[in-house]
C-alpha cells in the first residue's frame, strides 16, 4: 500500500487538475475492475465480489490535493498566483514550487529588514506573494507560465522516524491508496468506489457521485488533523498519531449516523484493530455532500490522522493507515449485508 501512495503523491492533481492523478489511478486498478469517468471526472470503479450484496456499499475518496494557480503575471516576470483549497498563507514562503511543464519557482515577498513594523505584526496574505520562475521579464515569464496554470509544493516523499511518512498530498492520497489496496484483494461482495474530485474547494465531486450512484450506504477514506506536537495540549490536539484510524461522530460538515459510528467502534473493539475518535468539533470532508445527497445516504468516516495538512510536509504513520485499511474493511463488509 505504501508503495502506491508514494507514487500517488508524488504526482500532481488540485482542485479541477485531477487528470494526471486519475489517469495514475485507472493504470493501477486491476484487471477485473470496471471503471468510467463520469461528467465531473471522478473515477468511478465496480469491482465484482464473491456474492451480491443486500446493500450498495460506496467508498469515496478524493484524488484532488490542495495547490495554486497562476492569476497574473507582472512585467518583472513574477508569478502572482491564488490557493487552490484551504492554504496558510506563511507555510508557502520560500517554498519551491513546479509546474505541470517542469517550470520550477520559489515563492517570495518583501525582506523582513524591508517590512515596515505594521506588515513584520500582520498576518501574511497571498496577495504579497509571487513565484520567481527566474525569468528575465514578462514576456520570458508568459512562454512558461500561463493565466489559469496550476502550481504544485515541490518537497519529495520521505519516510522518517518511527515508520512515519512525509509528503506533499497525503490528504487525500492515503484514502486513494486505501480503496486500490482493497480493489486488489478478494472481496466477498460487490463493491463501489468513487475517487473523487473538488473536495478541497467544496466536496463538489462526491455530490455528482452520489446522485448518480445512490448507494445505500457510503464510507468516506480520508485524513484529519492531528494536532498532537508541543504546545498543544488535551483534547486541543483532535487526535493522535500511532493511536490508530478515527472514527468520526460530528465534524464541522456532517454528523454521522449514531447505529454507524457504534458499528465501527464496535468492529475496532472486536478485531482488536488500533481506533481513536476526535476530541474536538474539527475539519469536514466528501460526507458533507454524501451524505445529504439523493435523498440521504448512511455516511461513515474513517481517517488517518495526519500533522501538518495542507503543507508540504503531511505527516502520517503508517500503522494508523493499515488499522484504518483494515477496519475499511471490515465496515465495508458488516455495511454490506446490515
Amino acid at each position: 500500500m505504501f508503495d502506491i501512495l508514494k507514487k500517488l503523491c508524488l504526482a500532481d492533481g488540485c482542485s479541477g487538475d485531477e487528470g494526471d492523478i486519475a489517469r495514475l489511478i485507472i493504470s493501477m486498478l486491476p484487471a477485473d475492475c470496471e471503471h468510467y469517468i463520469d461528467g465531473m471526472g471522478n473515477v468511478i470503479v465496480n469491482k465484482k465480489g464473491a456474492k451480491t450484496p443486500k446493500n450498495k456499499v460506496m467508498l469515496a475518496a478524493h484524488m484532488d490535493e490542495v495547490g495554486f494557480i497562476a492569476t497574473y503575471i507582472t512585467g518583472e516576470g513574477y508569478i502572482r498566483f491564488a490557493p487552490v483549497g484551504g492554504i496558510n498563507a506563511e507555510t508557502v514562503i520560500g517554498r519551491q514550487l513546479h509546474l505541470k511543464n517542469g517550470t520550477i519557482g520559489v515563492t517570495g515577498t518583501k525582506a523582513m529588514h524591508q517590512q515596515t513594523k505594521e506588515e513584520r505584526e500582520s498576518d501574511v496574505k497571498f496577495s504579497q506573494l509571487a513565484i520567481d520562475i527566474g525569468a528575465s521579464g514578462k514576456e520570458e515569464a508568459e512562454q512558461r507560465v500561463r493565466q489559469g496554470d496550476s502550481a504544485y509544493f515541490d518537497c519529495g516523499y520521505t519516510e522518517l522516524g518511527d515508520n512515519m511518512i512525509k509528503a506533499k498530498a497525503i490528504d487525500d492520497r492515503i484514502g486513494c491508496a486505501i480503496m486500490l489496496k482493497l480493489l486488489n484483494e478478494q472481496l466477498p461482495y460487490d463493491i463501489v468506489c468513487a475517487f473523487t474530485v473538488q473536495e478541497e474547494i467544496g466536496a463538489r465531486g462526491a455530490k455528482a457521485a452520489a446522485y448518480a450512484l445512490k448507494p445505500d450506504y457510503a464510507v468516506v477514506l480520508e485524513t484529519t488533523t492531528a494536532c498532537d506536537f508541543a504546545g498543544v495540549e488535551d483534547e486541543q490536539r483532535i487526535c493522535e498519531l500511532g493511536k490508530g484510524c478515527v472514527i468520526s461522530y460530528m465534524d464541522k460538515g456532517a454528523i454521522y449516523p449514531r447505529q454507524l459510528y457504534d458499528m465501527a467502534v464496535q468492529k475496532a473493539n472486536t478485531l482488536g484493530i488500533a481506533a481513536q475518535t476526535k476530541t474536538l468539533i474539527a475539519g469536514g470532508n466528501d460526507s458533507q455532500s454524501i451524505i445529504s445527497a439523493a435523498g440521504g445516504i448512511p455516511t461513515l468516516a474513517l481517517s488517518v490522522p495526519c500533522r501538518y495538512l495542507h503543507s508540504p510536509a503531511c505527516v502520517i504513520k503508517k500503522e494508523d493507515a493499515l488499522a484504518t485499511a483494515e477496519l475499511a474493511r471490515a465496515v465495508f463488509e458488516e455495511l454490506c449485508i446490515l
